[in-house]
């Protein structure tokens, strides 16, 4: 365990802070958390995660946890928009246990968040702290609160999300408008018992937009995610409520199939899609972002959560044995380690942007025969195959 006495107060409650917490705790690394809600209650529907996240919150202690609420998919199925027809499947189950040693899930965000606030002692996680300002010193950081409460660090970590206060006083830029607005919804499983057979995460694409659904909660729920151009629109917030009337207008024409599924939802909410550009900046001397303060991604390739998951757990790695002394030393080592990895997701999050919403012609054929071609689970060795400690530790 470390003797470390570095202070460290992480701004941020969500999968990456809760995360790095847990990672440092384990590592005998004191830490605090500062959560802006007054309740942690993780608001949303489900989210993917693929082996790279999994293996780490495995070694977090959280398999047994993770597995009485997750899904483990046997396939990713894309699927044309009007007939339904299968253009590539990727094996997961055992398959991708086997060849990437660790499994592939699929899980309500209320179940994950749950699981990793188990992993962080209650004197560390401090909740109605609602971060207004950041002042960075040569010896520490003070953090000052909208209740008018101060803190001083020896390190900040901005996990607070794509308007991160942190990464403001890193960066001056703003969140990029992608056009698009996503409606997520749930599904009871039983209503769709016609329809689903082995648990899959099916990806359905068409011009201008497309969706994705997979059982979650043990497969009791099966939650989906369907784009649409967003106009003028630009609401950004988990509980924005959504038309469903609106959402199966606009999937006129779609198979029956997806048709059916949208039908089905309950209540369903809407959110305007924004990430924003990579930045060559993500440390000074004593603050550093992890997450979506780092690099908002959009939702088109299942890596959000994911790659939040790798940052915390290579911060871990860089700080555990960090003294005050060495904190800009230990952050430099992290953003070199990070910053190459999440251009190249971010850089095919953005591709899958525009490649799933070709409209039918050239470029979707063109897509579609890649696809099958190079796109099953031995491609994605690049990023399911990645170990976030692992290349802390070998450079």
């Amino acid at each position: 365990m470390s003797t470390n006495r570095v202070r460290i107060a992480i701004v941020g409650a969500g999968i990456a802070g809760l995360t790095l917490a847990g990672a440092l705790c384990r590592a005998g690394v004191r830490c605090a958390v500062y959560e802006q809600a007054p309740v942690l209650l993780e608001v949303g529907a489900g989210i993917q995660l693929s082996p790279n996240a999994t293996r780490i919150l495995h070694r977090l202690g959280l398999a047994g946890d993770l597995d009485k609420v997750a899904v483990r998919p046997k396939s990713i199925q894309m699927r044309r928009w009007d007939t339904g027809d299968v253009l590539m499947r990727t094996g997961l189950g055992a398959e991708c246990k086997a060849m990437y040693g660790a499994p592939y899930y699929t899980i309500h965000r209320a179940d994950l968040h749950e699981c990793l606030r188990g992993l962080v002692p209650e004197d560390a996680l401090h909740l109605g702290r609602r971060c207004v300002a950041v002042e960075e010193h040569a010896d520490g950081v003070e953090l000052r609160f909208e209740d008018g409460s101060t803190v001083v660090a020896d390190l900040v970590v901005g996990a607070d999300g794509i308007r991160s206060a942190v990464r403001d006083v890193l960066v001056s830029d703003q969140p990029r408008f992608s056009g698009q607005a996503v409606y997520r919804g749930l599904v009871a499983a039983d209503r769709l018992a016609h329809l689903l057979g082995e648990p899959t995460v099916s990806i359905w694409l068409g011009p201008g937009q497309h969706c994705v659904w997979y059982p979650i909660s043990g497969g009791a729920l099966v939650s989906f995610a369907a784009t649409t151009p967003a106009g003028d629109w630009r609401a950004e917030s988990w509980s924005e409520q959504g038309s469903v009337e609106n959402l199966v207008g606009a999937y006129a024409g779609w198979h029956d199939e997806l048709r059916q599924v949208i039908n089905a939802a309950g209540p369903v909410t809407r959110w305007a899609l924004h990430d924003r550009d990579t930045i060559e900046r993500w440390t000074s001397e004593r603050l550093t972002l992890v997450g979506d303060a780092a690099h908002p991604m959009l939702p088109f390739g299942a890596q959000g959560a994911a790659q939040a998951i790798e940052d915390a757990a290579a911060l871990a790695v860089c700080l555990r044995m960090a003294t005050p002394d060495a904190v800009p030393a230990a952050l430099k080592h992290y953003a070199e380690i990070r910053k190459p990895r999440t251009e190249t997701v971010h850089r095919t999050i953005r591709e899958n942007a525009r490649n799933h919403h070709f409209t039918d012609g050239a470029q979707q054929r063109s897509r579609d025969r890649a696809m099958a071609e190079n796109w099953g689970l031995r491609g994605q060795a690049w990023l399911y195959g990645y170990d976030a400690e692992q290349a802390v530790a070998r450079s």
